[in-house]
C-alpha cells in the first residue's frame, strides 16, 4: 500500500487546474521534445541544411528558435508561479536569498557551459555535422556531467523560491 499524504499535501499548494499552470507544464514538456525531434530529423535528412544552404546557418536558425521558445517557457513559468498559492513558510527573507543564491549558481553553470561549448555546441550542432575538436572537460564540465541541465533546473528552483 502506498502512502499518498505527501502528494495530497503538495496538491494543496498547487492548483493543477489553473490554465497558466497547464500552459507552463505544456511549454516545459514541449521545448525539449521539439528541439530533439527537429535535430534528429535534421540528422537523418539534412533538410534544414539544404533549406538554409549550410549546416551552420541551419544550426543558428534552430538555436534562435530554441532561444525564443525558452523565452516563452520562462514567461509561462513566471505567470504560473504568480497565479499559484504561496507557502507561508517561504514568504521570508531567508527563502528569498536562498532562492537568489540557487539562481546565481544555476546561472553560473548555464553561462559557463555556453561559453565552453559555443553556440553550435550548445544548440545541437552535432546533429548538423558541426563537431567539436575534443570533448569539453573544463569548468563546469569538470564538476558536472550535464551542467546546462542542472543549471537550468537550479534557475527555475531559485526562481520558484524567490
Amino acid at each position: 500500500q502506498v502512502d499518498v499524504t505527501a502528494m495530497a499535501q503538495l496538491f494543496g499548494y498547487v492548483d493543477v487546474t489553473d490554465s497558466g499552470f497547464i500552459v507552463a507544464v505544456l511549454s516545459i514538456a514541449f521545448n525539449p521534445l521539439f528541439w530533439n525531434v527537429v535535430a534528429r530529423w535534421e540528422h537523418k535528412t539534412r533538410a534544414l541544411s539544404r533549406v538554409f544552404t549550410s549546416p551552420r546557418a541551419a544550426c543558428y536558425c534552430l538555436g534562435a528558435v530554441i532561444l525564443m521558445l525558452n523565452c516563452v517557457r520562462s514567461h509561462c513559468f513566471t505567470e504560473a508561479m504568480r497565479s499559484q498559492p504561496k507557502l507561508e513558510g517561504l514568504d521570508c527573507h531567508w527563502a528569498y536569498y536562498l532562492g537568489l543564491a540557487i539562481l546565481a549558481v544555476g546561472t553560473l553553470f548555464v553561462i559557463s557551459s555556453f561559453l565552453a561549448l559555443g553556440f553550435t555546441g550548445t544548440f545541437l550542432g552535432d546533429y548538423f555535422g558541426i563537431l567539436m575538436e575534443a570533448k569539453v572537460t573544463s569548468f563546469p564540465f569538470s564538476i558536472l556531467d550535464n551542467p546546462m541541465y542542472w543549471g537550468s533546473t537550479a534557475i527555475y528552483l531559485g526562481w520558484s523560491l524567490m
